[in-house]
């Protein structure tokens, strides 16, 4: 995709890199909504790497944290849709729901008002994996994190992946 399309570029300002997709996430309660807006596209739970059709009459059940939104016409997974299992005024870490953080402090939104996930919990989601885009990903934002920032994402890194070698390049 060409234009600003991650969290991190909203964050940024400005394209960083390609994208493959569209990710965002919604309230658990709010998918059957987004679903019905991107009708066009015919979706799949994704659990522990298996892909399963999700009729657009069925919701997802409760354990299913992703769903990939894919264009027939196009031929290709365009959306990566994220149930997220917050409340309107908490958002929660789906791979450790006792990681809870106020909605207001984590949600950013951009001069037009576009809401954004904050730049050091889209890194604790891309801990997971650490791909080499995510080292880019993650050595591009650092430098730009508020102290207050670093400081959360060093404590979840702490917690959640001890032996990540991020840790050591704060």
């Amino acid at each position: 995709m060409s234009s600003v399309d991650g969290p991190l570029d909203l964050w940024h300002g400005r394209q960083t890199r390609d994208h493959d997709d569209l990710e965002f996430a919604v309230l658990a309660a709010d998918v059957g909504r987004v679903r019905a807006l991107l009708s066009e596209l015919v979706f799949f739970s994704v659990v522990d790497g298996r892909i399963e059709h999700l009729p657009s009459s069925q919701p997802p059940a409760a354990h299913v944290a992703q769903l990939w939104g894919a264009d027939p016409k196009q031929g290709c997974w365009c959306v990566d849709l994220m149930p997220e299992r917050g409340t309107p005024a908490s958002w929660a870490y789906k791979r450790d729901p006792a990681l809870k953080v106020s909605r207001r402090d984590i949600i950013r939104r951009t001069a037009d008002g576009l809401p954004y996930l904050a730049p050091a919990a889209v890194l604790l989601f891309k801990a997971k994996h650490c791909r080499e885009k995510d080292d880019r990903d993650f050595d591009l934002a650092l430098p730009r994190l508020a102290a207050s920032e670093r400081d959360d994402l060093r404590r979840w890194l702490e917690r959640l992946h001890p032996d990540h070698g991020w840790r050591a390049r704060f």
